[in-house]
């Protein structure tokens, strides 16, 4: 499946089979950098659903294909998360105990820069329990943007 999902140019962020009364649903979860629109969408289950052809010996009766992505409420679990949501608002509770409201900044395979309460804060994904991307309705304060572009470009300098 995830061979099939990469074709198309995805990440495959999950694959579940749930039993409904009679039939089976496959829920495939599917994500990329640039996001996942409709269009996106229709080609994957397209993609998937000839892939589940090419071995119909994997389910045993009739199912239900369910191919999405992923909610705003997904917990941050890979760095390519992180990387998708730069410059979002994020909650994270940290293993040490304790939690704060942050803005993502830039990330790499170790971890984060958050901008929280106006300061900035490098943070490995060890020291991080659960991190989920806060709704927001607004804009986000210029200010914090700001602080966020310059950590990105004084990081590069530093490199």
């Amino acid at each position: 499946m995830r061979d099939a999902v990469a074709e198309v140019g995805f990440d495959l962020e999950s694959l579940e089979e749930v039993r409904v009364g009679q039939r089976w649903l496959i829920r495939v979860i599917v994500d990329s950098d640039a996001g996942v629109g409709l269009d996106d969408i229709a080609a994957m289950s397209r993609a998937v659903s000839l892939a589940l052809d090419q071995h119909d010996e994997l389910i045993a009766g009739p199912f239900t294909l369910e191919v999405t992505s992923p909610g705003v409420d997904r917990p941050l679990t890979h760095p390519r998360h992180w990387r998708r949501n730069r410059r979002r608002l994020v909650r994270v509770a940290l293993v040490a105990g304790g939690e704060l409201i942050a803005r993502i900044g830039d990330c790499d395979d170790e971890g984060v820069t958050l901008l929280a309460s106006g300061a900035l804060r490098r943070v490995r994904y060890t020291e991080l329990s659960r991190a989920v991307v806060e709704v927001e309705f607004r804009q986000p304060p210029a200010t914090e943007l700001a602080a966020l572009d310059g950590a990105s470009r004084q990081d590069w300098e530093e490199r």
